[in-house]
């Protein structure tokens, strides 16, 4: 049976009496993007170690498999930065979107 990622790293920042606003705001993310992470029963191995990083948890006791992906590393800052503005510009053109479809 595999592990549902979001489940486990939700339990984990839970448990560790972390805040959703906390977590969105050192992984420069939004609290929609945190509760997405929670919801999704894979996720890439750079966003667990991010979220491990700044919440000062070893993910790799309960993923044993996440150490060993060679291309997992966490973004650089410049990586992370334009990947956030891109999701940020598609959550702004989905919110016009549903202001429109609203006002129809």
């Amino acid at each position: 049976m595999s592990i549902h990622h979001g489940q486990m790293i939700e339990k984990v920042i839970r448990r560790n009496g972390h805040s959703i606003n906390d977590i969105a705001r050192l992984t420069n993310v939004n609290r929609r993007s945190v509760y997405n992470w929670f919801s999704s029963s894979i996720l890439k191995p750079e966003i667990i170690l991010n979220i491990g990083a700044v919440i000062d948890y070893d993910f790799s006791k309960d993923l044993p498999n996440l150490g060993n992906d060679s291309n997992a590393k966490i973004p650089d800052a410049e990586e992370q930065n334009w990947k956030l503005k891109y999701i940020d510009l598609l959550e702004k053109y989905n919110a016009l979107l549903q202001r429109c479809f609203d006002r129809a």
